[in-house]
């Protein structure tokens, strides 16, 4: 019985996913106590969250139930971990942070912003411990956004602390300077900022660290891509054919630096009507979708054009999102961005001891 009840699991479909258990290894044991005539189901997971695990359970549940005779019953035990993820070859996670994922575009105007705060809010009321960084040195919104004016201090006048948006941590340019100064500065010069701003934010043992990329695929986009160790990278696009062209640039340039697709966020898919509620595709339909096709990654989820949305990001007020339909759409495209992660090969390179070699 143990061995039905083993290959049954092994075709659950995983949640927030289109894998089976099974090819991914999910199921470490099925054992049987006669005594309390409880089967005990272990599952191994690579993240921990409590929406994914109660989801998983009650999949799992309902599988099993057909083989349980009467007086019997299941038991799950999951092994969650959130672990830290390969990156590019030749570099390194940073040791205060498990797993930096860029979020990017190919252009600006799709909601990239917006889209990326969302994400990391809903990741954060999972419970984990999670960093956003505002990495658009030219345009940076996440101050307003997320509705806070403090400056980070210094403890030591060597690095900065991040400033804490209800148990989030976030750094962006914004916190820096007046947001009516123009940052009128070459590339070069946006890249030291913005490699300082990573380097010398003292992030404080984040599972995910979100990075709000600039649109476009100049040298900041580069130097993310070649030089951070990022884990993997989610490209938001809106439906129509333009916003297309430029997204297909961003899936390509992650592709050539090595960087992981975790999926497409399809944004502004659909407008919904304030008054009525009707749901019209005002800028084409599916776009994102056949991207996500076309380029052979997960789509992540399909977000309206939400009013709801609009006022909580300009009056920096995202939480009062919580709880609503629209909040529970994040949470959805959050969970399977990080579903997709686990699945990546786990980082080994801080796991080797150091070999010194000393004449004796």
């Amino acid at each position: 019985m143990k061995e039905k009840i083993m290959n049954a699991l092994n075709d659950v479909k995983v949640v927030f996913d289109n894998k089976k258990l099974g090819d991914l290894l999910r199921i470490t044991s099925v054992d049987y106590f006669e005594k309390d005539q409880t089967y005990v189901v272990t599952i191994t997971l690579n993240f921990e969250s409590k929406t994914y695990n109660e989801a998983l359970v009650k999949a799992c549940g309902d599988v099993i139930q057909p083989f349980l005779k009467a007086g019997e019953s299941v038991r799950f035990e999951i092994n969650a971990k959130n672990v830290t993820h390969k990156v590019q070859n030749g570099l390194k996670p940073f040791k205060n942070i498990k797993n930096i994922i860029a979020v990017g575009s190919g252009k600006g105007g799709v909601g990239k912003s917006t889209t990326s705060i969302n994400i990391a809010y809903a990741l954060k009321n999972e419970g984990f411990s999670v960093g956003i960084l505002d990495a658009d040195i030219y345009g940076p919104s996440m101050p307003k956004m997320l509705g806070t004016k403090d400056k980070p201090v210094s403890k030591d006048n060597k690095s900065m602390e991040p400033i804490d948006i209800d148990g989030m941590q976030a750094m962006s340019i914004g916190f820096l300077v007046d947001e009516k100064d123009a940052m009128i500065w070459r590339a070069p010069m946006a890249v030291g900022a913005l490699t300082q701003l990573l380097n010398d934010t003292n992030w404080r043992d984040i599972d995910y660290l979100i990075i709000d990329m600039p649109p476009g695929t100049g040298d900041i986009q580069l130097t993310l891509s070649q030089k951070i160790p990022v884990a993997g990278s989610v490209i938001v696009t809106t439906p129509q054919d333009i916003a297309l062209i430029d997204a297909r640039k961003g899936i390509d340039m992650f592709e050539k630096v090595d960087v992981p697709i975790l999926g497409v966020v399809e944004n502004m898919s659909t407008h919904v009507c304030s008054n009525c509620g009707h749901e019209e595709a005002i800028f084409g339909s599916d776009g994102g979708k056949l991207l996500a096709e076309d380029s052979h990654v997960p789509l992540l989820g399909q977000l309206p054009l939400d009013i709801r949305v609009r006022k909580a990001l300009d009056n920096g007020e995202v939480q009062s999102l919580n709880d609503s339909d629209i909040a529970l759409r994040y949470q959805e495209i959050a969970l399977k961005m990080v579903s997709h992660l686990s699945q990546r090969p786990k980082d080994v390179a801080g796991k080797f001891p150091k070999i010194v070699v000393e004449n004796s």
